[in-house]
Order: structure tokens, then sequence, then C-alpha cells
């Protein structure tokens, strides 16, 4: 059984059909858990997989407040007892949980008495000692931890040192685009192009502040926004919107939402933009490259991992418009140099990050917890 925190479509939810679809051709009967409808369902149920929808709570930095967890806590009880029912009835093999956001059904799980596996893809560096300890403790119950980078796997061992011993990484395996892809563009304006959810995390107004820069020393540049808030973060999609609408940006940035086809997104890009302050992986920052897109990354955690600066990708500094500004720039005024990074970033993006590789390490990984 899997359980998920979202039935939405991004990096993680992504990801996690990846994990059910090499489970199915494994030989395993899949139960994706979800806490709601939405697009993710009928996807996870293409991939041979039982889809189930129930609700339960999911851990969010909106949560993180007195008065919230109160509340949060008592609707966990409630979880808890009910996930172990069923647990128990279904006679799970493994349950396996995708992000540290469901400690519920970690507990759960062990109370069963099923074997849990837990696929970490945060690094919560950025966090007080103590929000970083409540947040990874559940992960001492696991019978095993998967985690999607070195800098995942590091940031788990940091409250708790023992978590090391049974942490493995198992970087994300990504799916082209369904056609090979064009030749880097050079349009005008110049497009550039950030994927992702709508959060101070991924640095989304540190990329509209690049594009104010870029603006005012005479670029001709538009960025198209794809992506959504988390619920309780509609205040920092109001925020971008009242910078994007200020007269230094008029015109320049494109809220386009969700985006379903995030390969006819990357296609029409010139540059990708993956200015996150805290990444534990990227998705999008291997997807630009498998699209074939220059890329401009922060230099943090996981996305140290997936580029390297001058020869796959740009890295900045997190957190640094300036310096975003200049990288795109470079890119602009480089058109041999962005095709390299294009055609580079490209070779090892299907080297690294292929999805018949993912499959191997994660089902290796959950049959030896299952034959344990």
């Amino acid at each position: 059984m899997v359980a998920h925190p979202s039935p939405d479509l991004y990096g993680s939810d992504l990801q996690m059909l990846e994990s059910v679809a090499a489970l199915v051709a494994d030989g395993w009967e899949v139960t994706v858990v979800l806490p709601g409808d939405g697009p993710l369902a009928p996807k996870a149920a293409a991939t041979g997989a039982q889809v189930r929808l129930a609700r339960f709570p999911v851990l969010r930095k909106a949560l993180l407040h007195p008065a919230r967890l109160v509340g949060f806590a008592l609707e966990a009880l409630r979880a808890v007892l009910a996930a172990r029912r069923w647990l128990r009835h279904e006679q799970v093999d493994v349950l396996y949980v995708n992000t540290l956001t469901l400690p519920v059904w970690v507990l759960a799980g062990r109370l069963a008495g099923t074997k849990v596996l837990v696929h970490v893809h945060e690094a919560e560096d950025d966090a007080p000692v103590v929000l970083r300890a409540a947040l990874t403790a559940p992960l001492l119950l696991a019978h095993t931890v998967v985690a999607n980078s070195r800098a995942a796997a590091a940031a788990l061992a940091r409250p708790f040192a023992m978590l090391a011993r049974r942490t493995q990484v198992v970087y994300n395996g990504v799916a082209g685009p369904p056609e090979p892809p064009s030749p880097p563009l050079r349009t005008d304006p110049l497009r550039l192009l950030l994927v992702g959810r709508l959060s101070p995390r991924k640095g989304t107004d540190v990329a509209l502040e690049a594009v104010a820069q870029l603006v005012a020393d005479g670029r001709d540049v538009v960025l198209d926004l794809a992506g959504t808030a988390f619920t309780g973060y509609e205040w920092f999609a109001d925020q971008l919107a009242e910078r994007a609408g200020a007269q230094d940006l008029a015109g320049r940035v494109n809220l386009r939402g969700y985006v379903s086809d995030r390969w006819a997104a990357l296609a029409a890009a010139d540059v990708v933009l993956v200015p996150s302050r805290v990444e534990p992986f990227g998705n999008t920052a291997v997807e630009a490259m498998l699209a074939a897109r220059p890329v401009v990354v922060s230099a943090t955690q996981g996305l140290v991992e997936i580029v390297t600066d001058g020869a796959t990708g740009l890295r900045v500094p997190p957190d640094d418009p300036t310096a975003l500004a200049a990288a795109v720039a470079r890119l602009a005024d480089d058109h041999e140099l962005a095709t390299h990074l294009a055609t580079r970033g490209r070779e090892e993006a299907l080297h690294r990050f292929g999805v018949a590789r993912y499959a191997d390490d994660l089902t290796t990984a959950v049959r030896t917890l299952a034959e344990a």
C-alpha cells in the first residue's frame, strides 16, 4: 500500500507514479491511498494500481501553530486508529509512506505490525532544530528509509544519527518528453519558465526580482510561472500577483496556474529557472535538462547533485536575484554556451536519472524489506 499526501501532479506526485508503476511491473498488488480526489487519481489507476480516497491529515507548515496543532492531533488519532484497522484487514505486506508529512501512516503501520518504508522527499535544513527533530522523529519507527538525494539523507541524520544506518539514497527517475526535444530556442522576447508550487521555498519571488533587474537593464524577457500554491499559502500567490502587476514588471510575468502539459511549456521556453531556497532533489531541473533547455538553478541541497556548473547548467547562490539575472543574461548573450549546456544536460539526465534505473533501485528496496 502506498500512502501519498496529495492528489495533485507536481514533482513528488509524479515521482510517486513512477514508484507505483515500478512496483506494479515488479508483480506487486498496489493500492494507492490519497486524501482526496484530483488529477493524480486517474493517473495512479492507469498504472494498474487500485486507488482509494480516504480522509487523513497531512502535516503542513501552516499547521505548526499551537491552536492548529491541537486539532491536527485529534484528527491524527482518529486517522491512526482507522488506518491500523484497515492495514490489518487488508493484510498489507509493505506500507510505502511517501514523504515526511504523513506521520499518521507511519505510526499506524507499526501498530498494525506492517513493515514500513518511508520515501523522503524533504531536507528541512532551514527549519529550527526542534522542528526538524519533530518532523524526523516518526522515521525512527520506519524499518527502511529511502531519501531522494544525499542532501536529504544528511538532513535526516542531523537530528538522529541512527537514521543514517537505515537510510539509502535513490535518485529520482524522471521520464523524458514523449518526442525528442527540439533544439534550444532563440525567441524575442527571451522566454523564461519556472515550473513548481508558488512557495517561498521555491524562490518564485526571487525569479520576479531577477526579471525586474533584467528589464531595468534593457533586456526583453518574459517569465511564465506554471504552478499553484498549497492551501494556506494563498497569501504568497497574492503577493506574487501584486508584484507582477507593478509598473516595472507590467506585462513581463504570466501566472499560468497549473499547467498539465509541462513538456509543451518547456518546449516553448528559452531558459528554465529553478531558484529554490530549499530543494531536496529538483525534478523540474531534470525535466528541463531532458527537454534540452539550459537551466539555471540555486546552488542548494539536491540541485547541486543534479547540475554541474558550467557543464550541464548554471548554478547561482540561493536568494540572489542579481546573480540569477546575471546568469540569464549570460545565456542570452552566449548562444553557444546555452546550446552546450542544453545538450550536455540532456545527456547527463538520461544517464543518471532514468526511470529504468529508478525502478530497479526502488523495487529492490521494497523487496529487501518484504523479505527481511
